[in-house]
């Protein structure tokens, strides 16, 4: 259901206009990342929250001068932004990580990863810096992991917006009720049903659940990414936990166990022997982006590597495969 929202006829010209009220736009552009970040949650993919912010910015823009100051300019555009969202997730599938779609794992030598799968198939990767604060990562982290983002995709998209407003964003059960224009009863009710299907969709999950000192995450996986631009199997066995997985979107390859994670290394993945990495940030932990050698010089975008290290070991590696994913990203295409 959508949420009704202060904006003028879709006439209205979108070109500048000098009458336009300047401090409400001032106001709702500073708000971006924290937007973008609550978009990322409802939408699971950074350039569809990137477009549903930039949607949500034109519409502001167009009602400014309807805006009447009754609430804040934040609650305002969270408004907006959420109609957005609400729209967008009705006309789309929900999306899914690898490790959940598939009923058993892949065999760690084959011929090829096969067909890709549509973009949209899967929950795409964010840099923590794109939907994060500084001041706020550290808080933030967790609700953008990638097991929780997926697991949100499970829920109808009011409870998404429910859940994601106020038990991420620690709004009160008031306000999340004006925004949406509900009961105080309703939006209770909706929270806790969020949270058993939540509860339900990670139990059920193969998806890793985070935990340990961040400290150990960050040493294990610079331990880890040495090894690997070594090319090092045995130093990589010794990171990886005995049931690790690790999948590789835009397609459905899905292994299962330390054994095949190092057969695919060494069989298929050989290729990847002699690649270049840059650290990043990527969804609540540490990982890396990988330049795989081009034959015409230098180094190529591969795959962005998000990992989850549980007692000081790797239990889950997701590499998202694809220059449009470092495109998106903002990350180098190129390694000289």
């Amino acid at each position: 259901m959508a949420v009704q929202t202060q904006t003028s006829p879709a006439t209205t010209s979108t070109s500048p206009d000098v009458d336009r009220p300047a401090p409400v736009m001032e106001q709702a552009e500073a708000l971006r990342r924290e937007l973008r970040g609550y978009a990322y949650r409802m939408l699971g993919s950074p350039h569809d929250a990137e477009d549903a912010v930039q949607n949500a910015m034109v519409r502001a823009w167009r009602g400014a001068e309807k805006f009447d100051g009754r609430s804040s300019v934040r609650t305002w555009m969270y408004r907006i932004l959420t109609n957005v969202c609400l729209d967008e997730i009705s006309s789309r599938k929900r999306r899914a990580l690898p490790v959940d779609l598939e009923s058993q794992s892949s065999p760690p030598v084959v011929a090829s990863l096969g067909q890709p799968h549509p973009a949209e198939t899967f929950v795409a990767p964010v840099l923590d810096e794109m939907v994060s604060d500084p001041a706020d990562v550290v808080a933030a982290r967790d609700s953008v992991r990638l097991a929780f983002v997926a697991a949100l995709q499970h829920l109808p998209a009011s409870q998404r917006a429910v859940l994601v407003l106020r038990d991420v964003l620690a709004w009160r059960a008031a306000e999340v009720a004006q925004l949406l224009e509900i009961s105080v009863a309703a939006a209770n009710s909706q929270l806790q049903r969020a949270r058993e299907t939540m509860k339900a969709v990670q139990d059920g999950s193969r998806a890793a659940r985070p935990g340990g000192d961040r400290a150990v995450e960050e040493a294990v996986v610079a331990r880890f990414v040495d090894a690997f631009e070594r090319y090092d199997m045995a130093a990589l066995a010794t990171m990886l936990a005995e049931d690790a997985v690790m999948s590789m979107p835009p397609f459905r390859l899905f292994l299962a166990g330390r054994e095949d994670v190092l057969a695919w290394l060494v069989g298929p993945g050989h290729e990847c022997e002699g690649s270049r990495t840059l650290a990043v940030e990527v969804n609540g932990g540490p990982g890396f982006a990988q330049y795989r050698r081009d034959p015409g010089g230098g180094w190529s975008p591969w795959g962005v590597h998000a990992l989850v290290v549980r007692d000081a070991v790797v239990v889950e590696e997701t590499v998202f495969l694809g220059a449009d994913i470092f495109a998106a990203l903002g990350l180098p295409d190129h390694l000289d």
